[in-house]
């Protein structure tokens, strides 16, 4: 394996928001588990968004912002989801995990009970604007559990209720380099550390080891 350093430009900052002039870590939302009511709030608030704001930049800014997701990885991660369409519903797994996904950033109906809970119903999660809200408060609640690293992003779509040992760590990481590549090249980020011949994803966000 080379270093990041070697072949291209590192870019450091790997799933804290942040530009040139502004790289400061920023911390997921303090609650671990349950929504925080105030970003529950700004979910409400976002609903009333219009469709034709799916990739306006304050809505990707006002989810970056709020729970201290890079814009760029929120971005990329809707693309692998759903190739940023808004109305995308997945059922292909239905029968084997009795769940679908939904909208922008793909969640997972088994979160609609808890968003019911605050007044969010599935099809409020076709607006795109909240469904990037509640996908980035779902990936801080994973950092805050997981630690930020590529292992918390492959959590995002591997669950792992199913899968376990070398299965569910093949799938988190095969899921973290899909998100990866779809990083725009100029992101501030860092390479996570899957080998191709040993898929594990980084354990530390600092860490800029890729395959050759």
């Amino acid at each position: 394996m080379k270093r990041l350093s070697q072949t291209a430009r590192a870019r450091p900052h790997l799933l804290t928001r942040g530009s040139r002039r502004q790289r400061r870590r920023l911390q997921p939302h303090s609650g671990q588990g349950s929504a925080p009511g105030h970003a529950m709030r700004a979910v409400l608030v976002l609903a009333c968004l219009p469709v034709s704001a799916a990739l306006a930049v304050p809505c990707w800014e006002t989810a970056s912002q709020r729970h201290g997701v890079a814009a760029a990885l929120l971005h990329a991660i809707a693309r692998v989801e759903s190739g940023l369409n808004a109305a995308a519903v997945n059922r292909s797994h239905i029968e084997r995990t009795a769940s679908y996904d939904i909208g922008l950033m793909q969640i997972n109906s088994r979160h609609l009970p808890m968003l019911a809970r605050h007044g969010i119903g599935e099809e409020a999660l076709f607006d795109p604007c909240t469904n990037l809200q509640v996908g980035a408060w779902l990936l801080a609640d994973l950092f805050a559990r997981h630690g930020r690293n590529w292992d918390a992003v492959g959590a995002y779509n591997a669950a792992c209720t199913q899968l376990k040992g070398e299965a569910c760590t093949r799938a988190r990481a095969t899921y973290a380099w899909k998100v990866y590549r779809s990083l725009p090249a100029d992101a501030i980020v860092s390479a996570p550390v899957v080998p191709r011949a040993m898929p594990r994803p980084a354990g530390a966000i600092t860490a800029v080891r890729v395959s050759p």
